[in-house]
Protein backbone atom coordinates (compact mmCIF):
# COMPACT_ATOMS: atom_id res chain seq x y z
CA UNK A 1 0.00 0.00 0.00
CA UNK A 2 2.79 2.37 0.90
CA UNK A 3 4.69 1.70 -2.46
CA UNK A 4 1.44 2.47 -4.20
CA UNK A 5 1.30 5.43 -2.68
CA UNK A 6 4.27 6.27 -3.62
CA UNK A 7 4.38 5.17 -7.42
CA UNK A 8 1.53 7.10 -8.08
CA UNK A 9 2.53 10.61 -7.37
CA UNK A 10 6.21 9.89 -8.60
CA UNK A 11 4.47 8.60 -12.14
CA UNK A 12 2.00 11.87 -12.20
CA UNK A 13 5.22 13.75 -12.04
CA UNK A 14 6.98 12.33 -14.72
CA UNK A 15 3.91 12.51 -17.11
CA UNK A 16 4.43 16.48 -16.19
CA UNK A 17 7.91 16.47 -16.70
CA UNK A 18 7.66 14.59 -20.06
CA UNK A 19 4.76 16.80 -21.22
CA UNK A 20 6.65 20.32 -20.70
CA UNK A 21 10.04 18.60 -22.34
CA UNK A 22 9.67 19.81 -26.19
CA UNK A 23 9.19 23.21 -25.32
CA UNK A 24 12.88 22.94 -23.36
CA UNK A 25 14.25 20.81 -26.67
CA UNK A 26 13.00 23.97 -28.66
CA UNK A 27 16.17 26.60 -29.62
CA UNK A 28 16.04 30.02 -28.56
CA UNK A 29 18.51 31.96 -31.53
CA UNK A 30 19.15 35.85 -31.82
CA UNK A 31 18.69 37.87 -34.75
CA UNK A 32 22.06 38.71 -36.20
CA UNK A 33 20.74 41.59 -38.89
CA UNK A 34 19.62 44.74 -38.79
CA UNK A 35 16.10 44.16 -39.57
CA UNK A 36 15.36 40.40 -39.92
CA UNK A 37 11.60 39.64 -41.82
CA UNK A 38 9.85 36.87 -40.48
CA UNK A 39 8.13 35.43 -44.23
CA UNK A 40 5.21 33.26 -44.69
CA UNK A 41 6.98 30.75 -46.43
CA UNK A 42 10.93 29.59 -46.89
CA UNK A 43 11.52 31.86 -49.66
CA UNK A 44 12.97 35.42 -49.81
CA UNK A 45 9.81 35.61 -52.71
CA UNK A 46 7.51 34.60 -49.42
CA UNK A 47 5.17 37.23 -48.10
CA UNK A 48 6.59 39.20 -45.26
CA UNK A 49 4.41 38.53 -42.01
CA UNK A 50 6.34 40.75 -39.55
CA UNK A 51 9.42 42.37 -38.85
CA UNK A 52 11.92 41.61 -36.29
CA UNK A 53 14.75 44.10 -34.77
CA UNK A 54 18.43 43.13 -34.20
CA UNK A 55 18.94 41.20 -31.36
CA UNK A 56 15.28 39.83 -31.12
CA UNK A 57 14.91 35.91 -29.79
CA UNK A 58 12.81 33.92 -31.69
CA UNK A 59 12.33 30.24 -31.24
CA UNK A 60 13.29 27.61 -33.61
CA UNK A 61 10.44 25.42 -34.41
CA UNK A 62 12.20 23.62 -37.07
CA UNK A 63 14.15 23.90 -40.24
CA UNK A 64 14.01 23.33 -44.03
CA UNK A 65 17.12 23.34 -45.75
CA UNK A 66 18.73 26.93 -45.01
CA UNK A 67 15.78 28.36 -43.54
CA UNK A 68 14.41 28.07 -39.92
CA UNK A 69 10.73 28.06 -38.55
CA UNK A 70 10.08 30.35 -35.59
CA UNK A 71 8.03 31.60 -33.38
CA UNK A 72 8.41 35.12 -31.71
CA UNK A 73 6.36 37.23 -29.36
CA UNK A 74 6.04 34.59 -26.63
CA UNK A 75 5.15 32.18 -29.68
CA UNK A 76 2.17 35.26 -31.40
CA UNK A 77 3.74 34.96 -34.71
CA UNK A 78 5.43 32.34 -36.33
CA UNK A 79 7.05 32.12 -39.79
CA UNK A 80 10.33 31.61 -41.48
CA UNK A 81 13.63 33.29 -41.50
CA UNK A 82 16.99 32.52 -43.32
CA UNK A 83 19.67 31.07 -41.06
CA UNK A 84 22.38 33.39 -42.15
CA UNK A 85 19.91 36.08 -40.40
CA UNK A 86 19.99 33.94 -36.46
CA UNK A 87 22.57 33.00 -34.26
CA UNK A 88 22.71 30.84 -31.21
CA UNK A 89 24.89 33.49 -29.34
CA UNK A 90 22.66 35.99 -26.98
CA UNK A 91 22.98 39.71 -28.32
CA UNK A 92 22.98 42.25 -25.45
CA UNK A 93 22.77 45.90 -26.80
CA UNK A 94 24.17 48.18 -23.80
CA UNK A 95 22.78 51.34 -23.13
CA UNK A 96 24.42 54.44 -23.47
CA UNK A 97 26.21 53.61 -26.58
CA UNK A 98 26.26 56.83 -29.01
CA UNK A 99 26.57 54.18 -31.88
CA UNK A 100 25.84 50.61 -31.99
CA UNK A 101 26.80 48.46 -34.64
CA UNK A 102 23.05 46.34 -35.84
CA UNK A 103 24.59 43.65 -37.62
CA UNK A 104 24.55 42.84 -41.57
CA UNK A 105 21.39 44.19 -43.56
CA UNK A 106 19.19 41.17 -45.58
CA UNK A 107 20.68 42.58 -48.65
CA UNK A 108 24.53 42.76 -47.59
CA UNK A 109 23.82 39.02 -46.33
CA UNK A 110 22.16 38.28 -49.91
CA UNK A 111 25.22 39.75 -51.30
CA UNK A 112 28.15 38.07 -49.06
CA UNK A 113 26.37 34.62 -49.89
CA UNK A 114 26.94 34.98 -52.92
CA UNK A 115 30.70 35.99 -52.53
CA UNK A 116 30.28 39.60 -53.08
CA UNK A 117 31.78 41.68 -50.18
CA UNK A 118 33.77 45.21 -50.33
CA UNK A 119 36.63 43.33 -50.75
CA UNK A 120 35.65 41.51 -54.15
CA UNK A 121 33.83 45.03 -55.32
CA UNK A 122 37.09 46.53 -55.47
CA UNK A 123 39.02 43.93 -57.07
CA UNK A 124 36.41 44.09 -59.97
CA UNK A 125 36.64 47.82 -59.93
CA UNK A 126 40.59 48.01 -60.05
CA UNK A 127 40.61 45.56 -62.87
CA UNK A 128 37.85 47.11 -64.97
CA UNK A 129 38.35 50.56 -64.43
CA UNK A 130 37.05 51.64 -67.77
CA UNK A 131 33.38 51.01 -66.42
CA UNK A 132 30.68 53.43 -65.66
CA UNK A 133 29.26 52.83 -62.46
CA UNK A 134 26.68 55.17 -62.22
CA UNK A 135 23.56 53.42 -62.75
CA UNK A 136 25.08 50.77 -60.47
CA UNK A 137 25.12 53.62 -57.53
CA UNK A 138 21.86 54.53 -58.16
CA UNK A 139 20.19 51.00 -58.19
CA UNK A 140 21.71 50.23 -55.15
CA UNK A 141 20.01 53.37 -53.74
CA UNK A 142 16.54 52.31 -55.20
CA UNK A 143 14.20 50.72 -52.35
CA UNK A 144 11.01 48.64 -53.18
CA UNK A 145 8.55 48.35 -50.45
CA UNK A 146 7.52 44.49 -50.20
CA UNK A 147 3.73 45.99 -50.88
CA UNK A 148 5.43 46.78 -54.79
CA UNK A 149 7.50 43.88 -54.80
CA UNK A 150 4.27 41.82 -54.78
CA UNK A 151 2.40 43.38 -57.50
CA UNK A 152 5.11 43.73 -59.50
CA UNK A 153 5.59 39.30 -59.04
CA UNK A 154 1.88 38.58 -59.22
CA UNK A 155 1.67 41.26 -62.46
CA UNK A 156 4.47 38.90 -64.07
CA UNK A 157 2.87 35.44 -63.05
CA UNK A 158 5.66 34.71 -61.06
CA UNK A 159 5.67 32.09 -58.35
CA UNK A 160 7.93 30.87 -56.13
CA UNK A 161 8.76 27.36 -56.24
CA UNK A 162 6.36 25.90 -52.93
CA UNK A 163 9.03 25.42 -50.26
CA UNK A 164 11.15 28.48 -51.61
CA UNK A 165 13.43 26.00 -53.96
CA UNK A 166 16.65 23.99 -53.37
CA UNK A 167 17.99 24.74 -50.11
Amino acid sequence: MRRTIFIIPALALLGILCMHMPAYAQETLSVQVKEGELRATPSFLGKIVARVAYGDRVVSMGSRGAWKKVSVREGRLQGWMHASALTTKRIALKAGQTSVRTGATQDELALAGKGFNEQVEAAFRKENRNLDYTWINRMEAFKVPPELMNTFLVQGSVVPPPEGGKP
